[in-house]
């Protein structure tokens, strides 16, 4: 298939920016831009990749830090996330402050995210999920075509997104990962926000906080 991801560790909490492309065309996207913009620079220009936009899964410091000051170097536009997550991104430069991170700028995005749409990013197709819990602005990024998810920091390998942040709903992040994500089906591949990939199958069989 014509999509391809690489994955880019950013900031001290080892955030999986990830870079998406069309191997054809070369034509892509950034997900979630949390800081260390030479490194995401650099992997873009040995891929080749022609960046088109942004993407958000959600408003925190390690994964939308970067994303204002991206958006100005490359001239792109940012979609998402959900507008639960405005009150996170329109402080994003103190809450980084307060965790020693240099550098990061409030995200006003082009284009909020709502549950049932669209995005269109590395020439294929992605439906959106609003998944609260983690923050209340979280979506995932479904590509039905390669049963394919950009996670965020809803799921993990072995564990869940954190909900003992400010604006954290543990029950409505279980609700969301319960009736949303898991009937997708067992073969669905996913990116999350930290760490490695890992399949809902997987999570299903062995994630204590699901299984």
């Amino acid at each position: 298939m014509p999509l391809k991801a690489a994955i880019v560790p950013v900031t001290a909490f080892q955030q999986n920016c990830t870079l998406l492309w069309d191997e054809e065309t070369k034509k892509g996207a950034v997900v979630d831009p949390g800081g260390d913009l030479e490194r995401i620079e650099e992997a873009i220009a040995k891929i080749g990749i022609t960046v088109e936009k942004i993407l958000l899964t959600h408003g925190h410091m390690d994964h939308a830090g970067g994303a204002a000051e991206l958006k100005a170097k490359l001239g792109v536009p940012i979609e998402g996330p959900h507008t639960g997550d405005k009150i996170l991104l329109d402080n994003l430069a103190q809450q980084a402050l307060a965790f020693g991170m240099m550098g990061a700028r409030n995200v006003t995005p082009d284009r909020w995210l709502e549950e049932g749409d669209t995005v269109e990013a590395a020439g294929t197709s992605f439906k959106i999920l609003h998944c609260p819990g983690h923050s209340p602005g979280s979506v995932v990024f479904v590509n039905e075509a390669q049963r394919f998810m950009l996670m965020g920091d809803v799921l993990f390998r072995g564990s869940i997104g954190r909900t003992d942040f400010p604006y954290g709903d543990h029950d409505a992040l279980i609700d969301a990962i319960k009736t949303k994500l898991l009937p997708l089906g067992d073969d669905y591949v996913f990116i999350c926000g930290h760490g490695p990939m890992s399949t809902i199958g997987d999570e299903r069989e062995t994630n204590p906080f699901i299984a």
